[in-house]
């Protein structure tokens, strides 16, 4: 029998002018079957409570074919009730459904995953991709407990005890800050600190900065060394001299920086080296993990209420110390290696999606806006040489939160907890004792020794060594980057690193053979206060790149090409001025205090 055409009918005025969807004059064999279809899936829907139903089926079943299978395995059989209970269960809701059970959570008409089940699987899949970006933050964070806070630090908890928590957990924040600004910098123009100085600012300002983060960097190394040689010859008791310290000090520094290579192509490498260095920071916190645990007689709320302001802070003394422990904190060369040492995760990213494509390519043809994606991945990935790397826009938005968080909770772990150690263990065991204000790391050394147990000075002295040699590493790396990037001085890995080294121990066993332990606990106290002046010079750029859509725009993937802007918001660009300034007032106040005679 042939079917009617579908035809508008000529329905009288008087006639009814919105008829049933059922009317037998304006409706076919084809929309009955629609109709009827779409109601018998409309009424067969599971709901929750029906899902809920028929596991519960599925379960009593299983339990009461857990007899048969014990049987069975005892009988030497193969035990298929886990295999029976799982297909009956299946086998239920399609009877139920009427249709093939999907893995899919979002289709309509099909069974939702309970909340807590999805809430886990998603929570796994955050957790396995934020593992890969782990390293990066415990190389920024090794910059941060160098033997310039230890310095800082326990004289700070020798002379008020526990009130100057306060500037050291402000001085983390502000280096979480900055460091994500760097990490959004070096993301979304896939250059670091020292490469946008050189691009977009005139020759003499660049040289001017250049020479500032080289100052900077010399400083930091000439801590690094002293702080190993001071720990050797503790270590030792005195049977490595000093001058022979500093010397051993190149040695090591040099034998792991031939294993880093900061790219996306050899990543394994690069997992490698972030991993030794991991171990040495985990060293430096199990040794204060050791050192807090000899602290008797101290109550937990005299320490927590160390992290709220005082009036210690606005003290001469006070200010002066809390500008010391701000410019051990927040290292100038930081800044350059935190926007440097990202790109390697987002080349990773970008290398992944080419392999991808070419891949989905042999397979099938894949749809407009992934062939594109995956072209701007493969155009950012095939650099050469000469050719600087540059993210795409699905790399930005895959990694850069990741790296912001996973350094957040290095720094904020590891870093903070460290130099709060620090402070802590000096305030309960060095205040109020005669002599701690002034000592030097060897007084505090002897200090720790006789007032809290005689491993505690062995401990300390361990740390410190970890410390010196960590961050003497991530200081030869920092340099490393302002010298390729600001002048284009492209050598050799291990040659720049031996120039840096070089720079640095030269005054160090001079100082160390002409006049002694004073004079490197002295040139110590020294390099702490040429940081910190010089943070608020290599500390504008950044604020000022990141603030810029001139600076912060990605080429999009759509089809027309349009331009992300990705500059800061005006919250956040208010909120870096306003660190900026604090950095800067806390400086002059520390020239001041100097020119004054407060130490």
């Amino acid at each position: 029998m042939n079917c009617p055409s579908k035809t508008d009918p000529e329905v009288p005025d008087e006639w009814n002018q919105t008829p049933n969807e059922l009317d037998g004059d304006t409706t076919t064999r084809s929309d009955l079957s629609r109709i009827a279809n779409a109601r018998l899936q409309r009424d067969h829907r599971l709901r929750d409570q029906d899902v809920a139903e028929v596991e519960m089926i599925a379960l009593q079943q299983q339990t009461a074919e857990e007899g048969k299978g014990g049987w069975a395995q005892s009988l030497g059989g193969k035990d298929d009730t886990d295999e029976r209970a799982h297909k009956s269960g299946e086998v239920m809701l399609e009877q139920t459904m009427g249709t093939t059970h999907s893995t899919s959570n979002d289709a309509p008409g099909l069974p939702k995953l309970p909340f807590w089940h999805r809430w886990a699987n998603e929570c796994g899949h955050v957790l396995r991709k934020y593992v890969k970006f782990i390293g990066p933050g415990f190389l920024i964070s090794v910059a941060y407990i160098d033997p310039g806070n230890y310095a800082t630090d326990v004289s700070a908890g020798a002379t008020y005890r526990f009130k100057l928590l306060f500037i050291v957990l402000m001085s983390n924040l502000f280096a979480i800050f900055l460091q994500s600004l760097c990490i959004k910098m070096g993301s979304v123009t896939g250059l670091n600190l020292a490469e946008m100085c050189r691009a977009h600012m005139p020759p003499w300002l660049n040289y001017t900065l250049y020479v500032f983060a080289e100052a900077a960097i010399i400083a930091t190394d000439i801590a690094e060394v002293i702080g190993t040689a001071i720990a050797l010859y503790l270590l030792s008791n005195g049977r490595i001299p000093l001058v022979a310290g500093c010397a051993i000090s190149i040695v090591d520094v040099l034998f792991i920086l031939l294993f880093y290579r900061n790219s996306g192509q050899n990543m394994r490498a690069l997992r490698t080296f972030e991993f030794g260095v991991m171990l040495l920071v985990l060293g430096v916190v199990v040794c204060f993990c050791f050192q807090l645990s000899l602290i008797k007689n101290t109550k937990v709320g005299d320490v927590f209420r160390g992290y709220l302001p005082s009036k210690a802070i606005v003290e001469s003394k006070g200010l002066y110390q809390a500008c010391g422990i701000l410019g051990a904190t927040v290292m100038p060369h930081s800044l350059y290696l935190g926007s440097g040492i990202i790109q390697a995760r987002l080349e990773e990213f970008d290398i992944d999606e080419k392999k991808k494509l070419r891949q989905q390519e042999s397979s099938q043809v894949p749809d407009q806006h992934t062939r594109l994606e995956a072209e701007a991945a493969d155009e950012s990935s095939d650099t050469t040489e000469d050719e600087k790397y540059r993210p795409s826009l699905s790399a930005i938005k895959a990694c850069m939160s990741y790296s912001i968080v996973e350094l957040a909770v290095s720094l904020f772990t590891f870093a903070l907890f460290v130099n709060s150690a620090i402070l802590i263990v000096a305030g309960a065991s060095l205040y109020n004792v005669a002599g701690a204000e002034s000592a030097d790391l060897f007084g505090i050394y002897a200090l720790l020794s006789r007032t809290l147990a005689p491993a505690a000075g062995t401990i300390f002295a361990l740390a410190l060594l970890l410390s010196g040699t960590s961050a003497g590493i991530v200081c030869t790396i920092a340099g490393q980057m302002v010298s390729e990037g600001q002048l284009r001085l492209s050598v050799k890995p291990w040659v720049r690193r031996l120039m840096t080294r070089s720079i640095s121990i030269t005054p160090s066993i001079i100082i160390a053979g002409a006049v002694g332990a004073d004079g490197l606990s002295a040139a110590l106290e020294g390099s702490q206060v040429a940081l910190s002046i010089i943070l608020p010079f290599v500390s504008a750029p950044l604020i000022y790149f990141t603030c810029r859509n001139k600076y912060m725009t990605v080429g999009g993937v759509g089809a027309e090409g349009e331009q992300v802007k990705m500059r800061n918001h005006w919250i956040t660009a208010t909120l870096a001025v306003i660190v900026w300034g604090v950095i800067v007032i806390m400086n002059v106040a520390l020239l001041v205090l100097l020119g004054l005679g407060v130490e």
